[in-house]
């Protein structure tokens, strides 16, 4: 026999002596090819399923590696014949000085050694992919896939499609690291037993500071001057109507580098910096607004029979994420996302009160997508099979168009399993409802000196144009219409 297959007995001698070591050895057995393969085909995307990665590296890669502490340790604290251990300090010592042993231990523990060490290089491998894994979009977005499946659609809908997950939510540095894993353990537990909230709360609580996320990429300093925005929309008439609205918007800017702070961003200056107090852990509800400039100076203004519910409450100092509160994971209106599908052609303008039936099939009470589904369809075939029956006959592609469209709609935006309905997440950009910028700026909130927070809509924007009007706006501005 060969030296190497004499050490290669002699291993496996010193395996089979330990019943904890020959657990481990055939747990390794098994694992290892089936690890490799799995390893080999995920890195040839040969599977794009996040349910295949979760069992190669926190599975599999976890076990194999308990296997090899479990064999090594076997190895270690096996016994032989006087009740001493096989590998311990003393009879390596002794195997060491026995002239004629010295070269056979000495390959023997280069043999253990290479094989430790490649399975613990393979295993570190899987640990590093692992770990990659688990900050990847995939993972946070489809490993949980009904709880969540509204935040991933919600947020590859979003500008921010393109940036990772973890890159607001964890951050790059250890703490933020392991507090996620941490974290993660106990949302992992909630879904496996269904505990979780529905809907899921925003952890307004523990989301990075806005330095360290928005900052990262829109630069405070370079925010200035005005900006036109052309919003889109669609009447509920038999037309569709198309109706633009044009608003020069005041950016601003908070007053970095030496600039005045000036138009939306000034709520951000540095020299006067503003903190609220609300009276609801979701923010919805401003109560009290306290203004402290840099000369010391302090004005505080409570809404109209706020002072009660402010007391108590922490102040905030106002960031991007008090407007920007959903920058991604956009929840629409309704009539927002059907005016979207209508500009985008999804739902066909042309077929007469889309917009109104449409309105009328997504804001209905569903108790699950596929009722949604199937409702929707059935509502629009049979009003248009009523109300047009020359149009359904003569056009069907139409209307099964418009039914496409309209249920995506709906798909983007509610999620009845997960307790998503229209408006279950308001945002504060803009002023629907009564909430937004209209949560200081309503004309309630008054200083002890009797100065009031303006409702003034000029501070902000400035509307030059609507309809026929807004094309020699646009033009005026550059734009194509």
């Amino acid at each position: 026999m060969s030296k190497a297959g004499g050490m290669l007995l002699m291993l496996l001698r010193a395996t089979v002596r330990s019943k904890v070591a020959l657990a481990g050895a055939i747990l390794l057995v098994l694992l290892f090819p089936v690890l490799l393969i799995s390893i080999l085909v995920d890195l040839q995307g040969g599977i794009e399923n996040p349910y295949f990665s979760f069992l190669i590296y926190l599975v599999l890669g976890p076990l194999a590696l308990i296997a090899v502490v479990t064999v090594v340790t076997g190895v270690v604290l096996a016994r032989r014949k006087g009740d001493r251990n096989l590998y311990n300090y003393e009879f390596l010592k002794e195997e060491f000085t026995i002239p004629g042993r010295y070269s056979r231990i000495r390959r023997f523990v280069y043999l253990s050694t290479i094989l430790v060490s490649f399975c613990l290089f393979l295993l570190g491998v899987v640990a590093q992919t692992g770990y990659r894994y688990t900050n990847s979009t995939e993972f946070c977005g489809n490993f949980c896939h009904t709880v969540m499946s509204p935040e991933l659609i919600t947020y590859q809908n979003s500008p921010h499609s393109r940036v990772p997950c973890v890159a607001c939510h964890i951050g790059k540095y250890g703490e933020g690291q392991a507090t996620a894993k941490l974290t993660g353990l106990r949302q992992l537990y909630a879904t496996v037993f269904d505990s979780h909230p529905r809907p899921l709360k925003t952890p307004l609580d523990s989301l990075r500071p806005s330095r360290e996320t928005c900052e990262q990429c829109h630069r405070p300093e370079k925010f200035h001057g005005h900006k036109l925005y052309r919003f889109d929309s669609f009447l509920p008439d038999e037309n569709n109507s198309h109706k633009q609205t044009a608003l020069i918007m005041k950016i601003g800017s908070g007053g970095y580098q030496g600039r005045s702070a000036q138009g939306i961003h000034w709520h951000t200056s540095e020299k006067e910096r503003l903190f609220y107090v609300t009276a609801d852990a979701a923010r919805r509800e401003i109560v009290k607004v306290v203004l402290r400039g840099d000369d010391g100076s302090t004005t505080t203004f409570f809404k109209e029979g706020g002072a009660g519910k402010a007391a108590g409450r922490p102040e905030r100092l106002m960031d991007c994420i008090d407007c920007h509160n959903r920058p991604t994971h956009v929840f629409l209106s309704p009539n927002e996302a059907l005016d979207q599908q209508l500009l985008t052609r999804l739902i066909p303008k042309e077929l007469p009160f889309i917009k109104q039936q449409g309105l009328a099939a997504i804001t209905a009470e569903y108790r699950s997508r596929e009722e949604a589904m199937e409702a929707i369809g059935g509502r629009l075939s049979a009003w248009y099979g009523t109300n047009y029956p020359e149009l359904t006959a003569e056009q069907p592609e139409m209307v099964e168009q418009a039914i496409r469209g309209t249920r995506q709609a709906y798909a983007e935006n509610v999620f009845p399993e997960m307790g998503i309905r229209w408006e279950t997440y308001r945002d504060f950009i803009g002023h629907r409802h009564g909430s937004g910028c209209f949560r200081c700026h309503d004309g309630s909130f008054r200083s002890p000196d009797n100065r009031v927070i303006s409702r003034d809509c000029n501070l902000c924007h400035v509307i030059p144009g609507e309809d026929e009007s807004i094309a020699q706006v646009l033009r005026a501005m550059g734009e194509e219409q």
